[in-house]
Order: C-alpha cells, then structure tokens, then sequence
C-alpha cells in the first residue's frame, strides 16, 4: 500500500534526525533557566514554518502568555504533531541539564492512513511520551488511540482541547446573505475522499434545488491533487460553484469563517482539529464524520455528525447523498445552531482557560 509523500517526508525525517540533530546541538549551548517561573522552548518549531497551522497553532498561545527562548530554558514544550526532527536528542540534553519535558499528544499512525509504515512513525512518538514529565492528551479520543497504538503510558496526564482565541475567531459583525448557501471545507487535505466527498456533497444539494456554493481552502498533499479535484469539479459542471484557495494565514481564516454559512469537515478519525474549533469560534456549524475527537466537539446542537464505524485499516467517507442530508439536517436550524456554536466555544475551548490549566502544569513541574 502506497502512503502520501508528506507521511514518507516526515518518516525519513524521524529516521535520521540524530545525525542532523548532533549537528544542530553542537551549534548551541542549552541550559537550565533558573527563573522560578516558566520559560518555554518549542524546539524550534515555530522558527521554522512559513504557515503556521495545524498541530503547532496552540504554540502561539504559550509563545505569547510565557517567555520563551532557543537556548536557556526549564521546559521543552513538543506536540506529537510538528515534532522537531531532533527530539529525541533535544530531550536527552534537556534531560542532562534537569530540564523538564511536556508532550503533547494528537493522532498517531494506523494502517489506515500510514500502511505498513505506522509502526515506523509511532515508534519516535512512542519513545518520547513515555519520557514526559508529563503528557498533555488533545481529547479522550488522543488518549485511547494512545493507548491503543503507542501502549498505555504511565505519565501524568490532562485532556485538554485546543484553544481558540475567541477575541479574534469570532462571528461577523453582520450576518452572511442568506443565500447562495455558502459552505467551507479547509484544512490541510491529505488524501483525496477529504475533498472529493465536499464536491459531491455540493453536486448533490444543487440537484436538490438548494442554491450552494463551496470553498475549499488549505494545501491538498497527494500526488496530483488539483488535476484530479479540478477533474470532479468539471465532469460534475461546478465550475463557478467552486472556489480553490491555497494555504492560508490565520488571519485569513478569519475572513474565510466569516464569509460562509456551514463549515464541511469530511476527514476520519481526525483527533483534535483546529478547524473545527475555530469554526464553532466563528459561530459556524459543523457537518462532520461522528469519528475521531469530533463526537466530544460538536454537540447536536451545533452541527451535524454522520455516524461511521470505528476501523483502523481504512479511511471511511460516507457518500455525498449523506453528507447532503447532514447539511439539510442544519439548514432550518441556522440561526439557532450559529448562536448555540459560538457558545459552545467559549465555554470549552477558551484560550485564557487553556493557559491557565498549562500554568498549573508548569508551576507543578518547576515545584
């Protein structure tokens, strides 16, 4: 089974990472801060991204609520998904120096999506959770496919959901037109039934006599991707319906929140995702797979969630005809369901709350 470039790129990258991490370490001279209070490193992650987004997004958050620094540090703070390619030895120094270590645990690799190579991705990740001082689990979902995939891990743990910031990810100061129907699936689409199912979806409610159109935004990472999206989008004749944008700035997001009706999350088994979060932030209901961390994110009250199976061996998408009835099940409830996700975000996915809960893991640490 083949599996998508951008899983092969991070696994070379894993392989070999302590030839290019002693060669990283030599440069620098890391050491313990003495400060009583909290002073973070990321491992130089957030140094190194163009577009920041997905797994290292929530680093912003303590990037600005903590001081920081590359080199003087008494907490090394990594998230599974954007791992530094030299954690494994970043933490064996840090270690030496009496530096404490937080992981952050999203997904992990199942055949599914990683083939034969999920052991090979797992392995590292495996390696460093059970060395946490203490692990920081995305939602219950992260914690059970943890256990499932890396073995249970006797480490202090919290769940914790994703921030938001709400100041900025919030609803339009005046309500979208009510029609075309403006649906919006973002993200970073990793293989194809991701979009495909969006573009069907769309086909489907036209058909219907529903006026819709559809906005696809993020980086599509499988070979051939915009050929074969742009392919379904002729052959179904949606070509002025639809909307292809690239990778986009958070502050982009916003706008593109803000300009939409229905935000479409057709990926399985997604963990924890951002998107979601900042969807429900900007008062926009979410049609989803009911797989992955989404069951414990998107009460009925806020979208609706098509049920799937849990299978590890493949990626499930449910037909464009279910995808459709999802998003006519939310239809007559707009207003309702728009008011009642802005709510729902500020009361689970608040920022300040979700610093607060990592001060206390910190001051704990350090004590």
């Amino acid at each position: 089974m083949s599996i998508p470039w951008q899983i092969a790129s991070a696994i070379r990258g894993v392989l070999d990472f302590p030839k290019r991490s002693r060669l990283r370490t030599k440069r620098g001279s890391i050491a313990l801060a003495s400060s009583a209070e909290p002073v973070l490193s990321f491992g130089g992650v957030l140094e190194r991204r163009e577009f920041i987004h997905g797994g290292a997004v929530k680093l912003l958050h303590l990037r600005d609520a903590f001081p920081s620094s590359a080199e003087v540090f008494n907490i090394l703070y990594l998230v599974s998904s954007a791992q530094p390619p030299f954690a494994r030895d970043l933490w064996e120094i840090c270690r030496r120096r009496g530096i404490k270590f937080v992981w952050n645990q999203n997904g992990v690799a199942y055949r599914g999506w990683a083939g034969a190579e999920a052991e090979r991705f797992n392995g590292p990740m495996r390696w460093l959770r059970d060395r946490a001082d203490y692990v920081v689990y995305q939602s219950d979902f992260c914690r059970m496919a943890s256990d499932e995939f890396l073995g249970p891990a006797d480490r202090p743990a919290s769940i914790l959901f994703n921030p938001v910031d709400l100041e900025r990810f919030s609803p339009p100061p005046e309500p979208v037109p009510a029609t075309p129907l403006r649906l919006l699936s973002l993200g970073t689409h990793s293989y194809p039934d991701r979009v495909l199912s969006a573009v069907q979806c769309l086909s489907v409610l036209r058909k219907d006599g529903i006026e819709a159109t559809l906005t696809i935004a993020g980086k599509m990472e499988w070979p051939g991707a915009t050929d074969q999206v742009r392919s379904e989008i002729q052959t179904l004749g949606l070509e002025n319906e639809i909307r292809l944008l690239p990778a986009f700035t958070q502050e982009e997001a916003v706008a593109l929140y803000r300009s939409h009706h229905i935000v479409l999350h057709p990926k399985y088994l997604d963990p924890c995702p951002t998107v979601v979060i900042e969807s429900l932030a900007c008062g926009l209901p979410v049609v989803g797979s009911a797989s992955g961390g989404l069951p414990e994110m998107v009460p009925s009250d806020c979208g609706a969630l098509i049920p799937v199976p849990l299978v590890w061996d493949r990626m499930i998408t449910p037909p464009a005809s279910e995808w459709a009835a999802a998003v006519k099940k939310v239809i007559p409830h707009l207003v309702e369901f728009s008011r009642n996700a802005r709510q729902h975000a500020v009361q689970h996915f608040r920022a300040e709350t979700w610093i607060a809960e990592h001060r206390r893991i910190f001051e704990k640490l350090l004590a």
